[in-house]
């Protein structure tokens, strides 16, 4: 057994009675986001559970990204509540992750973007060497973070978010405009991470990684929820027109 698995995802183990209650489930009541008098999203109801992965689907311009960025408290709705469990979104940020489309790293080596993570939350220093193994990037962990490819760039964002140890990751278009072989191994990290119990809630376009890693659709259609079910249910009779046009390969707008 490797160290990551001992050490770097310790919040899978028994919890003390002394730690921090959980963030799930989710719970979102009339949210809603405007610009300038012009309502972006409107009327979102959404219940998540504790455990899997949720994909955010739907056309260009139905909100999804806006979505996961309220989620996650980088932008604040203009109506509704978000509940995460009881703890204001505020508090939840704390042990959120977000890895986005296009990652920002630190101009520094490989292994100095996960060390710099890890000193600024506290986790052994020593855990670096693990993350970098588990995304299989262990060879690079000198090599400035610069010259990494694309799709090595956004495995090297995914072992930095999961060096926070979070509770719940998202992700924003991750795997986007990358080659089918880096999207198959984030996919694979992905999965790894849901297994050990990080809940994870992610927007994409791309019909068949939802098939692989989704285990409920939360489909957006002109700012609200056209449809939330399990994704078995949504990809074999979807209940809307919306969806039905969209898997189809209609754009809806």
């Amino acid at each position: 057994m490797s160290s990551l698995d001992t050490i770097a995802f310790s919040p899978r183990r028994a919890i003390p009675e002394t730690a921090a209650p959980g963030l799930m489930p989710l719970r979102i009541r009339g949210l809603g986001l405007s610009f300038e008098g012009k309502a972006i999203l409107s009327g979102l109801n959404l219940d998540l559970g504790p455990h899997g992965c949720t994909v955010i689907m739907g056309p260009n311009g139905a909100g999804k990204s806006l979505l996961l960025k309220l989620l996650h408290g980088l932008i604040v709705p203009t109506t509704g509540q978000i509940d995460w469990a009881g703890q204001t979104t505020t508090a939840a940020m704390k042990r959120q992750a977000l890895v986005f489309q296009k990652p920002i790293l630190l101009r520094r080596s490989v292994a100095a973007n996960i060390d710099f993570v890890l000193r600024a939350k506290g986790r052994p220093r020593s855990l670096c060497n693990a993350l970098l193994d588990h995304v299989g990037l262990a060879q690079k962990a000198r090599q400035p973070a610069r010259l990494l490819s694309g799709g090595e760039a956004q495995r090297l964002a995914l072992a930095r978010a999961l060096a926070t140890e979070p509770d719940v990751l998202f992700l924003d278009e991750a795997t986007a405009s990358l080659d089918p072989a880096s999207i198959l191994t984030i996919e694979s990290i992905v999965r790894d991470a849901c297994a050990r119990g990080v809940r994870v809630i992610c927007v994409t376009h791309d019909i068949g990684q939802a098939r692989r890693l989704a285990d409920d659709i939360v489909f957006l259609q002109g700012g609200r929820i056209a449809e939330h079910s399990p994704a078995r249910d949504f990809f074999s009779a979807p209940q809307t027109p919306a969806a039905r046009d969209y898997l189809n390969g209609r754009l809806v707008l």
